[in-house]
């Protein structure tokens, strides 16, 4: 059985376990080398009190960014160190990562792709989810990034915009904050689901991304109430499974909707036999 390389490109730590940490925990459990890079430490993240913020906040989520890649079995993390933008930044920052040239950017992206000899690349896709600038940055620099070096495969982490969309106006409704926490509003959120390739199973690990996900403490404290990520971690197994045992994925130049399960099936399809 042939092994390839996976590189997860995320925008801040506990994205990866949030969209694709089924699958990196799937891959490295098959025998896959899995790498995960952030492009920022998530500085401005909403945190608990005690979670300090700036360059503190940052060393507390690569801490446990660190502990979310052991349990999903990453062979190397990867911290690119751009400054996190925050969900609304200053239109006149041009420091942010959200608001970076791309091209240094996907360079540097590029020259650990070539050193992992990459197989496969994770980016988000085109909205960048629910529109946080640097989740869409990533999917720039990271369009780019393969482009230059060459690596064949690359998936769009995403989950069907319908219901994503439906559950955001239903909360705008009743007031919720997290109604409006969609900067590009809700008809551009995720991916539609006539251009989804990838229907990806990953029940068997779930215990592992629910771990992945209860990891990043500081981000399930903070706010008003409690937060999406803390009440994802604690959810029992079996209402785990239901609902975060699937992942989606867009890949670039292929037909959709395939509905495939399998993320290498383009590199085994071009494997001699």
């Amino acid at each position: 059985m042939s092994r390839y390389t996976l590189v997860a490109f995320h925008a801040h730590p506990d994205d990866e376990a949030l969209l694709t940490g089924g699958l990196l925990a799937r891959a490295a459990r098959d025998g896959h080398r899995v790498v995960l890079v952030t492009a920022t430490d998530g500085e401005l993240g909403l945190a608990g009190r005690d979670d300090g913020t700036g360059d503190r906040l940052a060393g507390t989520r690569s801490a446990e960014l660190e502990a979310a890649a052991w349990v999903l079995g990453c062979a190397r993390v990867a911290r690119l160190g751009h400054p996190d933008s925050g969900l609304r930044p200053d239109p006149d920052d041009r420091t942010c990562f959200a608001h970076l040239d791309v091209e240094p950017v996907a360079r540097q992206l590029a020259d650990l792709l070539r050193a992992e000899a990459a197989d496969v690349l994770t980016i988000y896709d085109g909205n960048g989810g629910y529109g946080h600038p640097d989740h869409v940055q990533v999917h720039r620099v990271g369009l780019r990034a393969a482009e230059l070096a060459g690596t064949p495969v690359v998936l769009e982490a995403t989950v069907p915009d319908r219901l994503f969309a439906w559950a955001l106006r239903a909360l705008a409704v009743l007031r919720h904050p997290l109604g409006g926490s969609a900067p590009l509003g809700t008809t551009r959120v995720f991916a539609a689901p006539r251009t989804i390739t990838h229907r990806v199973r990953v029940g068997a690990v779930a215990e592992r991304k629910r771990a992945a996900m209860a990891a990043h403490g500081s981000q399930r404290r903070g706010g008003d109430g409690r937060r999406m990520l803390d009440r994802a971690a604690t959810l029992p197994m079996p209402l785990f499974r239901l609902v975060f045992g699937r992942e989606w994925y867009v890949e670039h130049g292929r037909p959709a909707p395939s509905r495939l399960d399998d993320v290498f099936a383009t590199l085994r399809a071009g494997d001699p036999a």
